[in-house]
């Protein structure tokens, strides 16, 4: 179900962070990805109220100057959609980009928009599937900024066990956990997330992981598979 239609957004297609970009004979629009065979999960629920409240948010509580921010970060930060071309999104699209997932992961809502005109660089995690315990393990290089500053996270989303011979997985991805930095004293890599679902060893479980900085940006999402063991 569409939350809201009104935003033009050419060419936009695919989805980040739980939102879809979309077309039909009305035009453009966003909305939470739903799975059909059972929209109302609890993760569902949370993004499409998030889409929705960040929509109200933005007509009736951000300032002018405020959603003018999101727009000139939007107009500096293209961002690539599903089909390769880079798009620039509207303010209220970057707004909703950065803040359903802040909002998913449980962190603090960020309505003043990043003055960095980019999505935020980090190195590329690794991960293992710990079938015995239910777990993926997640790699990550505790020097990267978003490690070492508060109120920044490394997001992780997996599928599904798979058959290991599978070897591209489209989604949907289910928010597993987070990895928060700390000024004080980063964290400690592997990391350990449980998963949301059991897997077996010789299951394949394919992961998104996405990093988040205090400032709002949201970078592009690291995707890889491993075999449970």
């Amino acid at each position: 179900m569409a939350i809201f239609k009104s935003i033009i957004m050419p060419q936009a297609s695919g989805s980040l962070g739980g939102i879809v970009f979309s077309r039909n004979k009305g035009g453009a629009y966003v909305r939470a990805r739903a799975i059909p065979t059972n929209p109302n999960t609890a993760q569902q629920v949370v993004v499409r109220q998030a889409v929705g409240n960040l929509a109200n948010l933005w007509s009736n509580t951000l300032t002018a100057a405020q959603r003018a921010a999101w727009k000139n970060y939007a107009d500096n930060v293209p961002v690539v959609n599903a089909l390769g071309d880079s798009i620039i999104l509207t303010g209220l699209n970057m707004y909703t980009r950065s803040n359903v997932p802040i909002i998913q992961a449980g962190l603090t809502r960020v309505d003043a928009a990043p003055t960095v005109f980019n999505l935020g660089d980090y190195t590329e995690p690794s991960i293992a599937i710990d079938a015995t315990d239910d777990e993926i393990d997640v790699t990550f290089d505790n020097t990267d900024a978003w490690a070492n500053e508060d109120d920044a996270a490394m997001l992780v989303y997996a599928s599904r066990p798979v058959a290991a011979s599978i070897n591209y997985f489209k989604g949907p991805y289910r928010y597993a956990g987070k990895i928060d930095g700390d000024g004080a004293t980063p964290p400690t890599s592997p990391a350990a997330i449980s998963l949301p679902w059991a897997v077996e060893a010789g299951q394949k479980v394919f992961a998104k992981i996405a990093v988040v900085r205090a400032d709002g940006r949201l970078s592009y999402p690291f995707r890889g598979g491993a075999v449970g063991a």
